[in-house]
């Protein structure tokens, strides 16, 4: 195709003209675009200082950070495609059918998400505390934002999803100092209970990780047909339940032998 040269002139005088006309909206939406950038740079550093002096979760902290960069930077680009004239009226209708999808598409992802996000905010537990949830029990080692990391007394790791984690009941062994034992001791009617209580009560005060207070508590439980029932319960700090709960069992049953108690078949609660 050839082109004389009053058409070239012409195409040129025509690109040059909306040029001019465009270049107003195009330096403009460079302008809106930079300092946008910097703006998203500077409002991260500052929101990220705020809640790390409130001395926010880290996981929170960095999730948080970056759900704020990314919505930023989405309002950014919105804005600067509307600076150079492009509609975003069928932009924002694309984006929100896409978040419908994505939204019905990981409805369990979502609910761990929100699981995990109501475990970092009320804190029912900690990185290091002992709990017992969904029929695990062991030490968490770390939260997640969708999982729950634990690691139990084999040393297996489980991975526990935060939606079922938040929404069941869970028992924090760790969020008090102190923790009880409590263990059922059944003796025969034959035997003298006052002579068994003391006996009891001085393997308890004998252990040096048996807390004084709370003091340890020996007492009839229970009056069944074949026994008497004692209730025994020793205190302890948390480091030192698991040797306190086996030498609870373990001098109890030396002891009441060695008194000449007639030892039943017992239970423990815990």
């Amino acid at each position: 195709m050839n082109m004389n040269p009053d058409q070239v002139s012409s195409y040129l005088t025509k690109f040059i003209d909306v040029l001019v006309d465009y270049s107003p909206k195009l330096i403009s939406a460079f302008i809106i675009l930079f300092v946008g950038i910097y703006a998203i740079r500077l409002i991260n550093r500052i929101i990220t200082k705020v809640m790390v002096k409130r001395n926010l979760d880290p996981t929170l902290t960095r999730f948080l950070s970056d759900i704020l960069i990314w919505a930023l930077r989405i309002l950014l680009f919105v804005t600067v495609i509307d600076k150079l004239g492009i509609g975003t009226s069928s932009f924002v209708a694309i984006l929100g059918a896409m978040g419908l999808a994505v939204g019905l598409s990981l409805q369990g992802s979502l609910s761990n998400f929100a699981g995990g996000m109501l475990i970092i905010v009320f804190k029912p537990f900690k990185v290091g505390d002992t709990i017992e949830a969904q029929g695990i029990a062991g030490t968490v080692v770390e939260i997640q934002i969708f999982v729950t990391k634990m690691l139990m007394g084999n040393n297996q790791t489980v991975f526990v999803p935060n939606g079922a984690l938040s929404n069941g009941t869970i028992i924090n062994y760790s969020m008090q100092g102190e923790r009880r034992a409590d263990f059922t001791f059944s003796v025969s009617y034959e035997s003298d209970i006052k002579k068994a209580k003391e006996v009891l009560l001085g393997v308890l005060n004998s252990n040096p990780k048996v807390l004084k207070n709370p003091a340890p508590e020996v007492f009839v439980k229970n009056l069944t047909a074949n026994s008497v029932d004692f209730a025994v319960r020793p205190w302890a700090k948390k480091a030192d339940y698991g040797s306190v709960f086996s030498d609870t069992l373990e001098n109890c049953k030396i002891a009441l032998d060695e008194a000449g108690i007639s030892f039943q078949p017992f239970t423990i609660e815990k």
